[in-house]
């Protein structure tokens, strides 16, 4: 028997207060968790997209990223206008202590699917690449390579990768963040 939504959520709720890890405290976040506070705040971001034919595409953009309550989970909510279309996306990143990795998912107004990634810093810290399966502009299944490179506390820039049908990566966006309030002015 399927049960009304409200009712499904409600009993979901219920079961997840009554489980014996609802009486526990949430788990502490890790040092790995921890370096995800460094991207919250609000960002200014200049979009560089790469069309298929090779003709770059300019826009500008904003960013809120915050984490969840317990430090767990870092929440981007993004907007922008892109030829002349509003564009809105929305992503959760954290790190599975399981995998081993870090782990995104992201949502947009343009694209059906969900993409999801997961991947790992650099031993010096400041290049995070996550790669994962998802449809392509085409439709078709492709593979992506998302990097982060932070320059320093108040910039880091985005690049994505896309490996398509005909086995050959091209680089479609690059996103240039700059915290609205930065932490360091220039002197």
């Amino acid at each position: 028997m399927r049960f009304p939504r409200p009712a499904r959520l409600a009993a979901l709720l219920l079961f997840a207060l009554t489980t014996p890890l609802a009486a526990q405290n949430p788990p502490e976040p890790s040092p790995q968790h921890k370096k995800l506070a460094d991207m919250q705040g609000r960002w200014d971001v200049a979009i560089e997209a790469i069309e298929p034919n090779g003709q770059g595409n300019s826009s500008k953009g904003a960013s809120t990223l915050r984490l969840l309550a317990t430090g767990l989970w870092l929440i981007e909510d993004f907007a922008s206008t892109f030829n002349g279309l509003p564009f809105q996306g929305h992503g959760v990143t954290g790190y599975d202590p399981q995998k081993k990795k870090y782990v995104t998912t992201w949502v947009d107004s343009w694209t059906p699917s969900m993409l999801q990634l997961e991947g790992d810093y650099d031993k010096a810290g400041k290049v995070l690449t996550m790669t994962g399966e998802g449809l392509g502009t085409d439709g078709k299944p492709a593979h992506y390579r998302n990097v982060i490179t932070w320059v320093d506390q108040d910039h880091f820039t985005f690049e994505m990768f896309v490996t398509g049908a005909e086995q050959k990566e091209v680089k479609v966006l690059t996103m240039t963040y700059t915290r609205q309030q930065l932490r360091h002015p220039p002197k």
